[in-house]
C-alpha cells in the first residue's frame, strides 16, 4: 500500500482551512488542519510534511514568523512553504514571504485548479524523494547482510543480485522523475523546477554509488552514501 504524503493546512479561519480541504481533496493525501503558528509548529515536531500551505494574516505568531521558525530547525527547513494571502501589499510584501522561505506566495482569491495543481506537484517530488530514501536504506541494510556469512566470509552472489533488483527499482524511479521534470519546463514553475533539479541530482547520486558497488570495481565493500 501506497503511504499517503501529508499536508499541512495553516490558518486561524475554520472556513479557510474547510476551503482549502474542499480544493485538495481530489490529491487523496492526507490534510493536517492547524489554527496558528504555534499550532502549525507542534505538528511540525512528530510528522513529515510533503508542503506546507500557510496563511499570512494570523493573530500572535504570524505567517512570517511562522517560516522563520520553520526554516532553523534542521528536521522542517526543506520544506515547501506556500504562502496565502487576503491582502496583497505590493512587491515589498512579496519579497518579505520569499526572503522568509516561501517557494510560493498567492493572493486571495486564487484559481482552486492553481493551487491543486502547484501542491501536486510538489507532493510527487515528496513522493519521488520517500522512494529514493527508501531504496538507500534498503541497499546499505541487504548489503551488510549479504555480503558477510555467518563465517565473516564475503558472498558474491547474493550482492550481484540484490544490486541488479535495486537498480531496476532505481531506474524506474528516475524515469519517473524524467517525466515529472518535463511536466514541469512546460508549467514554468521555476521554485519546483529547483526542487525538481535536487531531486535529480540525488537520484544520479545514488545511481553513482550503485554503479561504484558493480563487480569489478573494487569497490563492492565500501559505504553507500545516503541521500540528502
Amino acid at each position: 500500500m501506497v503511504q499517503k504524503a501529508k499536508i499541512l493546512l495553516v490558518d486561524d479561519r475554520p472556513e479557510n482551512l474547510l476551503a482549502l480541504e474542499a480544493i485538495l481533496s481530489a490529491l487523496d493525501q492526507t490534510l493536517v488542519r492547524a489554527s496558528s503558528g504555534e499550532e502549525a509548529l507542534k505538528a511540525l515536531l512528530t510528522d513529515d510534511f510533503a508542503v506546507i500551505l500557510l496563511d499570512v494574516q494570523m493573530p500572535g505568531m504570524d505567517g512570517f514568523e511562522t517560516a522563520a521558525h520553520i526554516k532553523r530547525r534542521e528536521r522542517t527547513r526543506d520544506i515547501p512553504i506556500i504562502f496565502l494571502t487576503a491582502i496583497n501589499h505590493g512587491p515589498h510584501h512579496t519579497f518579505r514571504g520569499y526572503a522568509a522561505g516561501a517557494v510560493d506566495y498567492i493572493s486571495k482569491p486564487f484559481d482552486p485548479w492553481v493551487l491543486r495543481a502547484k501542491v501536486s506537484v510538489f507532493v510527487e517530488l515528496y513522493m519521488k524523494n520517500c522512494q529514493l530514501r527508501e531504496q538507500a536504506s534498503l541497499l546499505r541494510l541487504q548489503l551488510e547482510s549479504g555480503q558477510t556469512g555467518r563465517s565473516g566470509a564475503i558472498e558474491p552472489q547474493e550482492p550481484a543480485s540484490l544490486l541488479a533488483e535495486l537498480s531496476a527499482r532505481l531506474a524506474a524511479v528516475e524515469e519517473q522523475a524524467e517525466a515529472l521534470s518535463k511536466q514541469l519546463d512546460e508549467s514554468a514553475d521555476a521554485a519546483a523546477v529547483a526542487t525538481a533539479a535536487h531531486l535529480e541530482r540525488k537520484l544520479t547520486g545514488l545511481r553513482r554509488a550503485l554503479d561504484a558497488l558493480e563487480p569489478g570495481t573494487g569497490s563492492a565493500a565500501g559505504p553507500l552514501p545516503a541521500p540528502n
